[in-house]
């Protein structure tokens, strides 16, 4: 664990702040320890749903904690970083002084879950398009700073686990600088929201401040603003076709769900899937399936759609970037399809369902003891 990367916020709550942050039946079982005598116990944590390991901010602020409290935690990490764990399957075993561990079970558990979870769909997407480069933008959907650290860990871990698995493109970068370190040296990525198109005025005038301003930089442009991606996609090639031939420039869609792109319909939808994906209508599709691929939005009769005018307007090398939405189920349609798509900028990968995020830990062992509630003896541990 000594080469696991450290962030700040990784290492909170601390000292008096753990008291505050504890469940208060968990600090009256501290005082009461603290009063009839301490015991060594060994903790079992397990999840109740297949997850990926993403343990690395729980075991270092459990370490950090110690730490500061001058006792010894020894942790037995059954399913190291990046490896599947099955339902009910302790993920780590950690041993203690009761009186000094019996107080951070609520706290460990929170960095626990949701980490493991969001792993676990990083990776399923990033190995349904392995061809695809994803980018994390998961910042602005998080409740604070920590969940949007824990998430872009977690992230990072099933993005490592597709590229060792499938050899996956997986994730190349983030949206904001705090976490970028997760997934490499580089700073956060990002272009131009739609304020910024709303600000110039038209997207290519919104297109030409930012190279103006970022000259060395790829371009990657919005085009959904106006309602015109087709339309402001040739029109952003043709201003820049230097970028365009080079590789250098992209579109970004990211159309609401409550209209088509341009130029399409459901009959028209249809037509672009029957050219180049027939075999991914014509299978049974329930009605979300269905939206993905010939629906309103970022379908993926849209991305062929706008591949194709940028491949007849004579732009092959202008890159899609697609959004909105892009969680496993919608990348899963995708991949079906086989879509065009070159990137995909999501923040999806954050669980869906809350309550599948839930860790559980229980005590296993007093004194060496084996002893745990009935019903919970699968935690025991085994050689």
């Amino acid at each position: 664990m000594d080469n696991w990367r450290q962030l700040p916020g990784s290492q909170w709550p601390m000292g008096e702040a753990i008291d505050a942050w504890t469940d208060v039946y968990f600090k009256r079982t501290k005082a009461t320890v603290g009063r009839f005598g301490d015991c060594l116990v060994t903790y079992a944590v397990f999840m109740r749903r297949p997850v990926i390991s993403a343990p690395r901010l729980a075991v270092q602020w459990l370490e950090a904690v110690a730490s500061e409290r001058g006792v010894e935690v020894r942790v037995d990490l059954r399913h190291a970083e990046g490896k599947w764990v099955g339902a009910g399957d302790p993920i780590l075993y950690y041993t203690g002084s009761l009186h000094h561990l019996v107080d951070l079970e609520t706290i460990l558990l929170m960095k626990l879950g949701p980490a493991c979870v969001a792993a676990y769909n990083a990776y399923t997407m990033c190995s349904d398009l392995p061809k695809v480069a994803f980018l994390a933008m998961d910042a602005r959907h998080c409740a604070g700073t920590e969940m949007a650290e824990i998430m872009a860990y977690a992230c990072s871990v099933g993005s490592v686990r597709a590229k060792r698995k499938v050899g996956a493109v997986g994730f190349i970068g983030n949206a904001t600088d705090a976490t970028a370190g997760y997934f490499g040296p580089e700073p956060g990525r990002g272009t131009m929201p739609h304020a910024l198109i709303g600000y110039a005025g038209s997207t290519v005038r919104a297109a030409e401040m930012v190279h103006e301003t970022f000259p060395e930089s790829p371009l990657t442009v919005l085009v959904d603003y106006f309602g015109k991606e087709v339309s402001d996609s040739i029109a952003c090639a043709s201003r820049f076709p230097a970028l365009a031939a080079s590789g250098r420039l992209a579109v970004r869609l990211d159309t609401a769900g409550s209209r088509f792109v341009e130029g399409l319909d459901p009959s028209a939808s249809y037509a672009a899937l029957e050219r180049h994906a027939p075999e991914a209508v014509r299978g049974y599709r329930d009605e979300t399936q269905l939206r993905y691929l010939i629906g309103a939005g970022v379908s993926a009769a849209a991305v062929y759609h706008v591949r194709d005018a940028l491949d007849q307007a004579g732009f092959p090398g202008v890159k899609i970037v697609a959004s909105s939405g892009f969680g496993p189920a919608k990348c899963r349609v995708m991949a079906e399809a086989a879509a065009p798509i070159d990137v995909i900028g999501t923040g999806s990968y954050l669980p869906e369902k809350w309550g599948e995020t839930y860790a559980t830990a229980d005590i296993v062992e007093y004194d060496g003891v084996r002893r745990v509630k009935l019903g919970r003896e699968f935690l025991f541990p085994r050689a």
